[in-house]
């Protein structure tokens, strides 16, 4: 074996030319490979993080403006949802609605602990809550059913909120009276802060909110958690049945879509991830036929390296090579040519995908309603690269086997004619 490995050597630096492009070849398709899998799956792990800011089975409903005259009626009404709706949602749809809740929100609220304050909105909120648009809290606890039942005074704010009343000890806020536009709130939990707009308001419980600014027995949005709706069929269904529901106690037209707006996440997420699958497979079908050109290349190179060695072979098998001997010799050339080449390809392919995470992948853009990352992970399995890697060595192996076997089989008089 040693001295096969040394002639393998010996016949790499006579013709380095001839080996380096066998080499390009294989790393470069192992490396496009990798590197556009991790760019997908960069891309998909980011859009995956910024779908997972609500749970995936609920809904949020507001009103809208009616776009149909119905019951003598004219259209451009406007809808607003109230308590005869949050208790429609409950009861006449509890085979799919568990937690029922809603939001109202109060813009320009001044809080004030001391000497700091700063300006936000104030929104008040049920306890399922928390479990909808996954609030993370850092201390303290969030909006419970007692708090709405006696109207509580209290506040869940984030921790960049309480940094601004309590810059040197923010958690420290908590059981501390703080003043909500010239009402004493207790804080009773602190959020992490994530940057969006949708956790960006201090939280009070509902009935707290809505006594305080008089508003009524109205409610801005409705939101509930679902089960038993797994398809976009029955979800549309849903939709369909509830809108009807709603708009009558409206007097809107059933049908009238405008009256009321839904926005389910569960259905949001059904159609992301197709487009997730469709990017994820035509990232595969580019990687493959990347790969496919790089078979292809190692492929007419070995062609061309068993050709030229035609006079090679016959000298060895006058002076006593078997065929056999031959043939083991090309194998293990193409076998180590196309590992080695393609193990660089594939640290190459590594290290691409890891520079980009280290710098794309700790990049934010603000969408507006959230600080969004564009890539997440841009990383491919180790069973990916290794799976690539195999496929080209057993590509190179064969595009060799077939000439060689011709080579070895030739008599040794024919070998010595060819040029």
């Amino acid at each position: 074996m040693r001295d096969i490995l040394t002639e393998i050597w010996s016949t790499a630096q006579r013709n380095k030319l001839r080996t380096a492009l066998t080499g390009f070849a294989v790393a470069w398709g192992i490396f496009m490979l990798i590197f556009l899998l991790g760019c997908g799956n960069g891309l998909i792990n980011a859009q995956m993080n910024n779908m997972n800011r609500f749970l995936d089975n609920s809904m949020m409903v507001g009103g809208g403006r009616t776009s149909k005259a119905h019951e003598g009626l004219q259209e451009g009404r406007r809808i607003e949802l109230d308590d005869g709706d949050i208790t429609t949602t409950g009861r006449r749809f509890s085979n799919n609605v568990e937690s029922v809740g809603a939001q109202l929100e109060q813009n320009g609220v001044t809080f004030s602990y001391g000497d700091n304050y700063f300006s936000g909105g104030l929104l008040g909120v049920y306890p399922n809550e928390f479990e909808i648009s996954k609030v993370k809290l850092r201390a303290g606890r969030f909006i419970n059913p007692t708090d709405l039942t006696l109207q509580r005074k209290c506040l869940v704010m984030n921790e960049a909120q309480a940094k601004e009343l309590l810059p040197r000890s923010p958690l420290s806020l908590i059981g501390k009276h703080v003043n909500v536009s010239g009402i004493a709130f207790q804080v009773v939990g602190i959020t992490k802060e994530d940057k969006s707009r949708f956790q960006s308001n201090v939280y009070c419980p509902f009935t707290t909110l809505r006594t305080m600014y008089n508003k009524g027995d109205k409610a801005e949005n409705i939101i509930f958690t679902f089960h038993g709706l797994e398809t976009e069929q029955a979800n549309e269904d849903f939709e369909k049945a509830y809108t009807a529901r709603i708009n009558t106690n409206h007097k809107a037209a059933p049908d009238d879509e405008s009256a009321i707006w839904i926005w389910n996440r569960f259905t949001q997420n059904l159609q992301m991830n197709k487009g997730i699958s469709i990017i994820h497979t035509a990232l595969w079908i580019i990687g493959i036929f990347t790969l496919l050109s790089g078979i292809v290349g190692v492929s007419n190179i070995m062609l061309i390296t068993v050709k030229e060695r035609t006079r090679e072979f016959g000298i060895r098998k006058a002076i006593g090579a078997t065929p056999a001997s031959i043939l083991r010799l090309i194998i293990i050339e193409s076998v180590i040519i196309t590992t080695f080449f393609g193990y660089i390809g594939m640290l190459l392919g590594i290290a691409a995908n890891q520079y980009m995470d280290a710098t794309a992948g700790q990049m934010k853009v603000d969408s507006g309603l959230f600080e969004a990352t564009m890539f997440a992970d841009p990383t491919v399995g180790i069973d990916v690269c290794v799976e690539a890697t195999l496929v080209m060595i057993l590509a190179g192996t064969l595009a060799g086997l077939i000439p060689a076997r011709k080579a070895a089989n030739i008599r040794p008089i024919e070998a010595l004619r060819a040029e």
